[in-house]
């Protein structure tokens, strides 16, 4: 998003306070900083970092206006090329809205000899593909065993509304440091996570209010399946609270956020561009409907259909008139699209801003404006959330991952005929398991004359989460992409099977959320049986198509977070071939399932029975929790691993 930067610097002025000399005038390295290093401990590691320092200062220059000064200071002992290839270049910030103030870099060999870089070896490209300019040191002299160390200090517009410093990473890290700067006037709090120390003030200094954090050492952190590794690493978040020279205080609050975003949100709106709304409300189909579900889903593909959100900030893609007039709009200028229509039809909804919980888990009880990147709207009436600039999403499915945490919720109030937004911070549902669906008919004969061929009929539905991504495109879709859609979803069992006939139903942005999309399709394969002998081995687990299998061979450190709830229906009838019978049906049975409170959460059970000469097969599963706590793991794991060991099931055939 993203969120619209709030400007509430007049909270800040100060005047009566004397300027203090920014901490980087006088910060250098150690002339030798690897004298003391014992690196027997490390001998197996690719990589380790040691030294990991972030310093940022706040600090009034130049009639009182605020700058933020930030130093990046870090030394790595690189061990492996791989590492050393990586780690050749440093890269420094650069942009039209900062300025580096101080920057040095150096490359120390295995054998003491110190080659510092000055800014001629500084150099300057172009990413072909964003055509966006960085600036780099090229290291020289880096050998395996050598140590690479910089620090560079910017100085930009100061982000106080909410920033996040993560300190872990997935290689050893040994002190860390950081240190927050601030005029006395200026106070700031802050909150770590995920087993972090919280930082402290220094109640020595009395010229800055100073707090710091010091971690010795640091563990790797290493990435596992499924894992939320952003959100789980060790790092924390600051912002300003108030100005002890200003009456105001909680100067970063969800509340004055709430009423801002409400006010960008919802200008007032002239009757010239009234009636462009209007107008462009009436070339909807089914904006009238009675069904309130029905008429913001038609809004919803209207909007997705006709008016492309470009990822840039540019005024007129901000103002009603032009994005109706053009058909583009920002991201932000999409949202007040969407407000403008529900509030011209009197449709009862609310904005809500959360984070990605992958990427950093909304922390309901630390108000910072960093939690606010993604926009979703609600609607209390019917209790479902759309995503308006998430193309690949639809009503009552936003994103799986802006799901199952929290948000700020902002409503429209009115108060004396003065109407504002009163936000509130909320849990926003995951979608519930029963809602997304991928459910499978396999109807199986085996050819009459060689039993290694068999004749399929496949039926294939899926909706929800699983058709969300196909289904609303269908309206727009070419012939040729349709056919190549619906072949790699019914080839998606075995690449080699061939396709006799196929056909799609419910294939139309209108059948998104009303009716399952289905796929039923006749094939022939030779890939699910195998001669041997005088038995047939046939490899039934395998019309599922391969399953996912988690493997764990360290015991599990970060929780799994599924993007969304899910359940499979599937069931295969096999027509038993006259004179011949299964041996071995037992091991069709699998029941493995874990239960909280009485509650089934996850499930895997396979069954059969045979009846008027057929074999069938009933497999359910399903999954009914995002967020896979340690704890539970194996139990999950259980239970995932069910679906990939009835994968390998093989009856065998034989004459009776």
């Amino acid at each position: 998003m993203k969120l619209l930067k709030l400007v509430v610097l007049s909270l800040l002025s100060i005047h009566v306070f004397a300027q203090k000399t920014p901490f980087y005038e006088t910060y250098t390295w150690q002339e030798n900083p690897v004298t003391n290093i014992n690196l027997e401990k490390f001998k197996d590691k690719d990589i380790v970092a040691f030294k990991d320092k972030v310093v940022n200062e706040f600090s009034f220059v130049n009639n009182d206006a605020l700058v933020e000064y930030s130093l990046t200071h870090k030394m790595y002992w690189l061990n492996s090329n791989d590492k050393i290839e990586e780690y050749n270049k440093v890269y420094l910030p650069y942009s039209s809205g900062s300025e580096i103030v101080k920057n040095k870099a150096r490359v120390i060999t295995r054998d003491g000899k110190v080659q510092e870089l000055d800014d001629s070896k500084i150099l300057t490209a172009k990413d072909d593909e964003t055509q966006r300019t960085y600036k780099y040191y090229a290291l020289e002299g880096v050998e395996k065993g050598s140590f690479i160390e910089y620090y560079y200090v910017v100085k930009k517009y100061p982000d106080y509304t909410g920033n996040r410093i993560t300190f872990q990473s997935d290689f050893d890290k040994q002190h860390i440091e950081f240190d927050l700067l601030a005029p006395t006037n200026l106070i700031f709090d802050s909150k770590s996570y995920n087993g972090l120390p919280e930082m402290v003030l220094d109640t020595l200094n009395k010229e800055k209010n100073h707090w710091k954090l010091h971690v010795e050492e640091l563990e790797a952190l290493e990435e596992e399946e499924q894992a939320p590794y952003s959100a789980m690493s060790k790092y924390l978040i600051y912002k300003l609270k108030n100005n002890s020279a200003n009456p105001s205080n909680d100067i970063v609050s969800y509340g004055i956020v709430s009423q801002n975003i409400y006010n960008s949100l919802y200008p007032e709106i002239e009757n010239k561009v009234k009636s462009k709304i209007n107008k462009f409300i009436t070339s909807i189909e089914d904006s009238k409907n009675e069904d309130l579900t029905l008429k913001i889903r038609a809004i919803e593909n209207y909007i997705k259909t006709n008016v492309f959100i470009a990822e840039v900030k540019r005024e007129d893609l901000e103002e009603l008139s032009s994005i109706i007039d053009n058909k583009v709009a920002s991201e932000s200028g999409a949202v007040k699209l969407y407000s403008a229509i529900f509030n011209t039809l009197g449709i009862k909804h609310q904005i809500v801003l959360t984070s990605d919980r992958r990427e950093l888990k909304f922390d309901k009880s630390f108000e910072a404006y960093n939690f606010l990147q993604e926009y979703l709207i609600y609607f209390p009436k019917i209790k479902l959330y759309l995503a308006p600039t998430k193309l690949e999403s639809r009503l009552g499915f936003p994103p799986g991952y802006l799901t199952d945490t929290y948000g700020l919720f902002i409503k429209q109030v009115t108060l004396g005929g003065f109407t504002s937004g009163v936000g509130s911070v909320k849990y926003i549902k995951p979608v519930n398991y029963d809602k997304t669906n991928y459910n499978l008919v396999m109807n199986v004969n085996f050819d009459s004359e060689d039993l290694t061929i068999t004749n399929l009929k496949m039926n294939r539905t899926m909706d929800g989460y699983y058709a969300v991504f196909v289904q609303p495109f269908m309206d727009i879709a070419k012939q040729e992409d349709k056919d190549e859609m619906a072949d790699g979803i019914i080839k998606s069992i075995n690449e080699n099977v061939e396709i006799v006939e196929k056909k799609m139903y419910n294939d139309s942005s209108k059948d998104f959320g009303n009716k399952p999309l289905q796929i039923i399709a006749d094939i022939k394969s030779e890939e699910f049986v195998e001669k041997a002998g005088n038995k047939y081995l046939f490899k039934v687990g395998e019309l599922l198509g391969p399953q996912q299998e988690m493997y764990q061979e360290k015991a599990r450190i970060l929780p799994v977070e599924n993007e969304f709830e899910r359940s499979y229906d599937r069931k295969i009838i096999v027509k038993i071939p006259e004179g011949y019978q299964f041996k071995n049906l037992e091991n069709i049975n699998m029941d493995e399932s874990y239960k909280e409170d009485d509650e089934e959460l996850f499930m895997f059970k396979s069954s059969y029975e045979i009846k008027d000469n057929q074999l069938v097969i009933a497999i359910k599963e399903y999954y009914n929790k995002n967020i896979i706590d340690v704890p539970i793991y194996e139990e999950y794991r259980t239970v995932i691993n069910s679906a990939a060991n009835f994968n390998k099931v093989t009856l065998v055939l034989e004459k009776n």
